[in-house]
């Protein structure tokens, strides 16, 4: 069988670390600590997340769904570590995993304000990328987000995504507002320049220069 044609061998559980962030299985008591890490800044965090996160309840039962995706093979679920204070800080995920195709999604990542624009999202992103491409072998990596959310948008190009569309008129958010979402993909093939430009932006953050994070 050749490899284009062999599913992806997905192994869990799975941790990812690395100097600065660790990112590890996601618990049932994971729930309160996520609360507990966004709770002064709820609305901000969760501004561009379709799904409304106002309470502990509302972290239960994402949590309680991560573990229900998981168990049907679609999502493998983290919750991040800031090595240093070994914080629990935000979470992430593998998505839409589609074995046969060989590709996967990087999505549903939070982090709470005090780490936002570190090197703590920049290295979450190269460890998951780092692991679907040459550990798993995908030949395809998606990211995606609000259309609205230029920050992000752009912070996602400077990893080097490559934009592909915009999904109209594609989620209806808890609030009412029906969301635009713009894809982006990095194929096995840019990988290798991807890669580099994370090292890159990591290599400047331990140096102490200025670097933004990435969504």
């Amino acid at each position: 069988m050749s490899l284009a044609a062999a599913p992806l061998n997905i192994v869990t559980p799975l941790t990812l670390e690395g100097s600065v962030v660790r990112l590890v299985p996601i618990r049932h008591d994971h729930a309160e600590l996520f609360f507990e890490a966004a709770k002064d800044d709820l609305e901000n965090i969760f501004r561009w997340i379709p799904y409304s996160m106002r309470a502990v309840a509302d972290f239960q039962l994402l949590v309680e769904k991560a573990f229900e995706e998981q168990e049907r093979g679609e999502s493998v679920v983290f919750a991040t570590i800031e090595r240093s204070s070994e914080k629990v800080i935000g979470s992430t995920r593998f998505m839409n995993i589609d074995r046969v195709n060989r590709r996967v999604e990087i999505g549903s990542t939070w982090i709470a304000p005090a780490w936002q624009r570190t090197a703590i999202n920049t290295e979450t992103k190269y460890l998951m990328l780092l692991h679907a491409f040459e550990v798993w072998q995908c030949i395809r990596v998606e990211l995606k987000t609000d259309a609205l959310n230029q920050k992000s948008r752009n912070a996602i190009l400077r990893i080097g995504a490559k934009e592909e569309g915009t999904l109209r008129r594609h989620l209806i958010t808890w609030t009412g507002r029906i969301r635009d979402s713009v894809y982006f993909s990095i194929l096995d093939s840019e990988w290798p320049e991807a890669k580099a430009r994370l090292e890159a932006m990591l290599d400047a953050a331990r140096t102490g220069a200025t670097q933004g994070g990435v969504p």
